[in-house]
């Protein structure tokens, strides 16, 4: 068996503006994107790609959604660069077992995390 065999191999999101959003996770977190169509673009990462933005219907996330967390070596300047891009801030820096993160919503309503060991 493979290392990959049932790992975390893409992630999805579902957005309302294709162009709006990646004009966000650009400023926000550096992404890059391979175009696929109007409604489709896939995140670039390093050789492949590491997931994708698909337009749709979006609506409020549930509580129980999965949560996307993102690494960063600077966790301070990655909040500026989400709130400079103009993500919403969810819960603010905190500290837990491990690190510290915060959570933030994309323009589209997306949750995610950006956690740091420091």
């Amino acid at each position: 068996m493979s290392d990959r065999q049932h790992a975390i191999d893409y992630i999805e999101l579902t957005v309302r503006d294709l162009e709006e959003a990646k004009c966000f996770f650009t400023a926000a977190l550096g992404w890059s994107f391979n175009d696929y169509g109007p409604g489709y673009a896939g995140i670039v990462r390093g050789e492949g790609e590491m997931g994708g933005l698909a337009v749709g219907e979006c609506t409020p996330p549930p509580a129980s959604a999965p949560l996307v967390v993102l690494y960063s070596a600077d966790l301070e300047s990655s909040r500026a660069r989400v709130q400079g891009a103009g993500g919403r801030i969810v819960k603010d820096i905190f500290e837990f077992p491990g690190g510290r993160r915060f959570r933030f919503a994309d323009p589209s309503g997306n949750e995610l995390a950006i956690w740091s060991q420091s």
